[in-house]
């Protein structure tokens, strides 16, 4: 399988401390990949690399079917090319409608007074209906994106994201606040975008990861420590000893 995103040799320090310590990581374009460790192991890091909110000291972060490299492009540029973030709060339009949300996330010049000022065509209130009904949110579309639960809000954004056509998507916490019937809808929300483009969850909770049912990668002290499917990490002597607790 080829690459959608190769991170080789990858270090970067911040006053003296090395967040990021040669770091190697790849992605698959229709891949689900959890990546786990302890605080300070370099999650966030790694995402705001790939993203371009930080610059490595060393290594090399390529992308896509040519294998650009992220590393001389801006954050703006990043997300145009096609790498999504999503944050652990999520950061709606609290005062505009779910339909008013996804269609100014929509693909194209979709700012908000685009949106306020210009009809919508029917292809982009099919798409936004799409997605709601992807979300699992249809129900909801003329609502107050402020009036949702905590969990349809992270839907929400996740949606606001898939309407800007990501090729990967990177998504934090995501199982953070929610209820067990909005951890169990998020399962199913992340391994149905997967099957079209690659997304990667940095997540804490470990049966949600292990609902992923995905490759886990454990991350300590700025490197890979293990890879594998969940039982093959959780079995594993040093991810026992750092993550899990002896």
């Amino acid at each position: 399988m080829s690459s959608l995103l190769e991170v080789s040799g990858v270090s970067v320090s911040f006053d003296g401390f090395k967040a990021i310590n040669n770091l190697s990581f790849q992605i698959g374009a229709r891949e689900l990949r959890a990546v786990i460790g302890p605080n300070g192991a370099g999650k966030t890091t790694f995402m705001d690399i790939v993203t371009g909110k930080t610059r490595p000291d060393s290594g090399r972060v390529t992308y896509g079917t040519k294998a650009v490299s992220l590393l001389s492009m801006s954050e703006s540029r990043i997300a145009q090319a096609g790498i999504g973030r999503k944050f652990q709060r999520p950061t709606v339009f609290e005062d505009q409608s779910v339909r008013a949300n996804l269609t100014m996330a929509l693909k194209g010049d979709r700012g908000p007074f685009a949106v306020l000022f210009s009809r919508t065509t029917r292809a982009q209130a099919e798409r936004v209906a799409d997605l709601a009904a992807e979300i699992g949110l249809s129900g909801t579309l003329d609502r107050k994106a402020g009036e949702l639960s905590h969990g349809q809000k992270q839907w929400l954004e996740i949606g606001m994201l898939l309407a800007q056509d990501p090729q990967l998507l990177l998504v934090d916490e995501p199982a953070a606040g929610m209820t067990p019937a909005e951890r169990e809808h998020t399962t199913d929300l992340l391994v149905e975008a997967a099957k079209t483009r690659a997304v990667v969850v940095v997540e804490h909770d470990m049966e949600f990861v292990r609902r992923l049912n995905c490759r886990v990668t454990v991350l300590h002290e700025g490197s890979v420590l293990a890879e594998g499917s969940i039982d093959h990490v959780t079995s594993n002597d040093k991810v026992i000893e750092v993550y899990l607790g002896r």
